[in-house]
C-alpha cells in the first residue's frame, strides 16, 4: 500500500453540480487554474456528469472548448470526468459506435481519467466503455455505484470490484452518491477490496447525512488509495467532504497527503468569491448545506430530494412529501432494488410521486415500464412481476446486453445534424442533447454575428477616421 493518500478534488464538477445545480462558469474557473495545478492533486474533476448539459443548456458554452481551455491551464494536472457507461453523458443507451467516438475525443480533448459506471451495476453496460477508454490511452475508473439492500452486502461489492478489474479496470471507485456508506462498513469493505484486488481503491462519497469525514477518514485507516474531496468553498452538505479538513487531520501521520495547507487555502480563497456570486444569484440555495439523514432512511440523494420537492410544488402537493419519501422504498423493492443514481433515482422517484398523487401504479411512466422490461439492462433483484405486468402487459423482457439491440448511429447523427455541426465534437453534442444543440448552436452563430458586425463597424470607423 502507498502510503501517501492520494486526493482528487471535485471543485471544478461534482462540487458545484451538487451544491448549485452545475452553474459555475468557464470564466470563473480559470483564474484559479495556476493555483491548483500547483497543489499536487492526484486528479481534479472538471468534467462529465451533468456539466456537459449544463454548459449547453444553462451557460451557453461549448464543453468542448471548456475542456481544451482547463487542459491548457492545467498541465502538470491529470483531468478527471465522470461518463455514464452506455448512457454516456445523456440518460439513454446509445450505440457503441457512439460511446466508442466520445472515449476518444475526450481523450484527445484533455482527459486523462475516466471513471465509468452504471446505474444498475450491469458491468455488460460498462464493456464498451472500459475497451474504448483503454484503447485511447486513458485511465479507467470503474465505479461500483453503492447502495445498500437485501441484495447489496460487501460481498456483492467485492465480487463485482474483481469483476470489474478482470474487465481492465486500472482503478476501482466505490461511487457513494447519496453518502449511505457508513464509516465502520467503509472500513471494512476497504480492508476486503484492498485482500482481493490489486487496482487501487478510490473512496467518492458525500456529507449528505453528515457522515461523510468520518466515512473517509475510516477509509484511509483500512488503506483506501485515493479519496474524493471539495475545496471548503464548496465543500460539505450535498458535496464531498472538504480537502483542507482531511488533509490537516492527515498531517504528520502515516497517510499524509503532502499537500500545502496554505496553496489550499489561496485557492478556497478564491472559490469564496465565486460560491458568493452563485449565492447572489440564487443558483447556491443554503438549504444544500444542512444535513439531512433522511437519506440514510429512504435512499434519497440531495439532488433527486430537490427534484421531489419541485415536481410536487407543481402539483400543489408539498403537503405530501413524506408520503411520497415513504413510497420511494416500496417502488424501489417492487423495480429489484436499484441502486438510485441518475437516471434510476429520478425513475423511481416520479413514479412514487404518480404513486402519491394519482393513486398505486394508476400511471406508469415510459421510464418504469423501460427499466422493467430491461431497457436499461438487468436489475439487481427480482422485480414484483404484478407491476411487471401492470407496466408492460406480455412485452417480452430484454435480457441480453440492451446495446446488442442497437445499430450503429453516429453516421445518422452527423447526416441528421450536417447543417449545424462543423467538427466530430459537434456530432457528439448533438448526439447527446440534440434539442439543447440546436439552441446552443443558433446562440453561437448569434454571437458570432454579432462580433463579426461589431469588427465591420470598427475597420469603417478607422477608414473615415
Amino acid at each position: 500500500m502507498e502510503k501517501k493518500l492520494l486526493i482528487t478534488d471535485t471543485i471544478l464538477r461534482d462540487a458545484h453540480q451538487s451544491q448549485a445545480a452545475t452553474r459555475m462558469k468557464t470564466e470563473d474557473m480559470l483564474p484559479a487554474c495556476e493555483l491548483l495545478d500547483k497543489v499536487g492533486y492526484w486528479s481534479l474533476e472538471c468534467w462529465g456528469g451533468a456539466t456537459f448539459d449544463a454548459c449547453m443548456r444553462f451557460l451557453n458554452e461549448d464543453p468542448w472548448e471548456r475542456l481544451r481551455a482547463l487542459k491548457k491551464a492545467l498541465p502538470n494536472t491529470k483531468l478527471q470526468m465522470l461518463f455514464r457507461g452506455q448512457n454516456i453523458l445523456g440518460y439513454k443507451h446509445y450505440a457503441d459506435d457512439v460511446v466508442d467516438a466520445f472515449c476518444r475525443k475526450s481523450i484527445e480533448n484533455g482527459i486523462d481519467i475516466v471513471r465509468v459506471f452504471d446505474a444498475l451495476n450491469d458491468t455488460r453496460n460498462l464493456e464498451q466503455a472500459i475497451k474504448s477508454v483503454k484503447a485511447y490511452g486513458g485511465h479507467c475508473e470503474a465505479a461500483i455505484s453503492y447502495t445498500t439492500s437485501p441484495v447489496h452486502n460487501e460481498e456483492y461489492f467485492v465480487t463485482l470490484a474483481c469483476k470489474l478489474e478482470e474487465m481492465g479496470a486500472d482503478s476501482i471507485c466505490i461511487k457513494d452518491m447519496a453518502n449511505l456508506l457508513l464509516p465502520m462498513d467503509a472500513y471494512s469493505l476497504v480492508k476486503k477490496l484492498k485482500e482481493k484486488v490489486s487496482a487501487p481503491i478510490h473512496l467518492h462519497t458525500h456529507n449528505t447525512t453528515g457522515t461523510g469525514d468520518m466515512t473517509n477518514l475510516m477509509a484511509v485507516w483500512a488503506g483506501v488509495d485515493i479519496v474524493d474531496t471539495a475545496l471548503s468553498p464548496l465543500g460539505n452538505g450535498t458535496s464531498q467532504p472538504v480537502t483542507e479538513a482531511l488533509v490537516a487531520t492527515l498531517q504528520g501521520t502515516d497517510r499524509d497527503t503532502g499537500l500545502d495547507l496554505h496553496t489550499l487555502s489561496d485557492a478556497a480563497a478564491y472559490f469564496r468569491d465565486v460560491a458568493g456570486k452563485l449565492k447572489e444569484n440564487g443558483t447556491l440555495d443554503p438549504k444544500v448545506l444542512s444535513v439531512d439523514t433522511n437519506t440514510l432512511l429512504y435512499q434519497v440523494p440531495g439532488g433527486m430530494l430537490s427534484n421531489l420537492i419541485s415536481q410536487l410544488k407543481q402539483a400543489n402537493a408539498s403537503d405530501r412529501y413524506y408520503e411520497v419519501l415513504e413510497e420511494i422504498p416500496r417502488v424501489r423493492k417492487d423495480f429489484g432494488y436499484p441502486p438510485l443514481v441518475t437516471p434510476t433515482s429520478q425513475i423511481v422517484g416520479t413514479q412514487a410521486v404518480f404513486n402519491v398523487l394519482q393513486g398505486k401504479y394508476k400511471m406508469i411512466t415510459k421510464e418504469s415500464k423501460g427499466l422493467l422490461r430491461g431497457e436499461y439492462g438487468a436489475l439487481p433483484a427480482p422485480v414484483n412481476e404484478e407491476v411487471r405486468r401492470l407496466a408492460i402487459g406480455d412485452a417480452e423482457v430484454i435480457t441480453c446486453r440492451p446495446a446488442d439491440l442497437l445499430e450503429p448511429e453516429l453516421a445518422k447523427y452527423a447526416e441528421e445534424a450536417k447543417d449545424i455541426t462543423t467538427c466530430e465534437e459537434d456530432v457528439l453534442s448533438y448526439a447527446l442533447f440534440p434539442q439543447v444543440y440546436k439552441k446552443f448552436h443558433e446562440a453561437r452563430i448569434a454571437k458570432q454575428n454579432e462580433a463579426a458586425d461589431g469588427v465591420r463597424t470598427l475597420i469603417v470607423e478607422d477608414i473615415n477616421f
